[in-house]
């Protein structure tokens, strides 16, 4: 049986269409359509045909708050990011969005811009306009943010930082390793001092791991990172420029960086050839990332390629098989490939 093509030409033109509207012209009752709505699975094909035929031929929008109702759930989950005004952070927000979205959630995203009293603002307000789940970026942060959610009883994850000792659902990498594995391979070129510029370091758990990355690096050399050979700013290409003068002007500078982030690898770039500094031929310029620009600049970039589309992808499953009552497994800790290109090569002679 299908549309009723003259019920369909008497169905209201004017004001809001109902679901009573929906049950009149396909046939079944407003149960039915609501079953349709919240549990499709519960309504034999063929009326699940002929209401969704009705629903599109009226233009019939659910009714958010009813639906919540009748469902227990919003169809909305929050994500908080440190940052979403620059490239960092916009693989992994896409891929979860569109994961979520193929799911029939709705995605609310908001910016912490590193402080975590501002993301305890946001959760709270997630929280009360009755989000399902919660997605937040790190695993450093009050611990009343960690309460609030509790209390609230929804699923969450954070996301871009494994821990030794998983307290909370992570889905990410080992920052550490991954820069370890970086200054491992500057150190393999001959390189002796090698300078960091690294984003904000305090409530940034990822910056924070992947200085003790190089760290390590220096300690496998039986040596240590020189305080003067540190330097952090906020991530941004003129902030990356900034960093690249202070640190060339020390006495004895460093013959390679690790960029804590790509923005600031780009400033480097930029202002070493302002002042005619061979990349790499004087000073070797490293970073993470891996996004578009890297392979395009000019000297291409050496980067660690963070997996930050599947960061997003098993977020999102991880949430969306939570929400279906399913308690998954968290995925392995994700690779990093390190992706050698033009702005890195042996240290300057003498």
């Amino acid at each position: 049986m299908g549309i009723d093509l003259e019920s369909a030409s008497k169905s209201p033109s004017l004001g809001r269409v109902t679901l009573e509207d929906v049950a009149h012209l396909a046939k079944v009752s407003p149960a039915t359509v609501s079953r349709c709505l919240n549990r499709p699975d519960s309504v034999n094909l063929d009326k699940r045909a002929r209401v969704n035929q009705a629903i599109q031929t009226l233009g019939y929008v659910p009714h958010g708050a009813a639906r919540a109702l009748a469902s227990k759930q919003s169809r909305m989950v929050g994500a908080v990011f440190p940052a979403i005004d620059n490239t960092l952070f916009g693989a992994s927000l896409d891929a979860f969005q569109r994961t979520m979205a193929d799911a029939d959630y709705t995605v609310i995203v908001a910016s912490s811009d590193y402080d975590p009293l501002r993301e305890k603002q946001h959760v709270r307000r997630m929280l009360q306009s009755g989000i399902d789940a919660l997605m937040l970026v790190g695993l450093v942060r009050d611990e009343e943010t960690y309460e609030l959610i509790g209390a609230h009883g929804i699923p969450y994850v954070t996301v871009w930082r494994l821990a030794g000792q998983q307290v909370h659902p992570a889905v990410g990498f080992d920052n550490r390793a991954a820069a370890q594995h970086l200054t491992d391979y500057l150190f393999s070129l001959g390189h002796e001092r090698i300078g960091v510029l690294s984003g904000i370091l305090e409530y940034n758990d990822r910056a924070q791991d992947r200085l003790a990355g190089v760290r390590d690096s220096y300690a496998k050399q039986g040596r240590t990172l020189a305080d003067n050979h540190l330097i952090e700013r906020p991530f941004g290409v003129e902030q990356g420029r900034e960093m690249l003068r202070l640190i060339m002007s020390q006495e004895t500078p460093p013959t390679a960086v690790v960029c804590g982030a790509e923005p600031l690898a780009y400033g480097a770039i930029f202002e070493a050839a302002a002042h005619n500094i061979s990349v790499p031929g004087d000073l070797s310029v490293a970073a993470f990332d891996d996004t578009w620009l890297a392979g395009q600049i000019s000297p291409k970039l050496t980067t660690v390629r963070t997996p930050n589309m599947e960061i997003g992808e098993e977020a999102a499953k991880y949430l969306i098989a939570t929400l279906s009552g399913v308690q998954p497994p968290l995925p392995r800790p994700l690779e990093t490939d390190l992706i050698i290109r033009e702005s890195t090569g042996r240290p300057p002679a003498g």
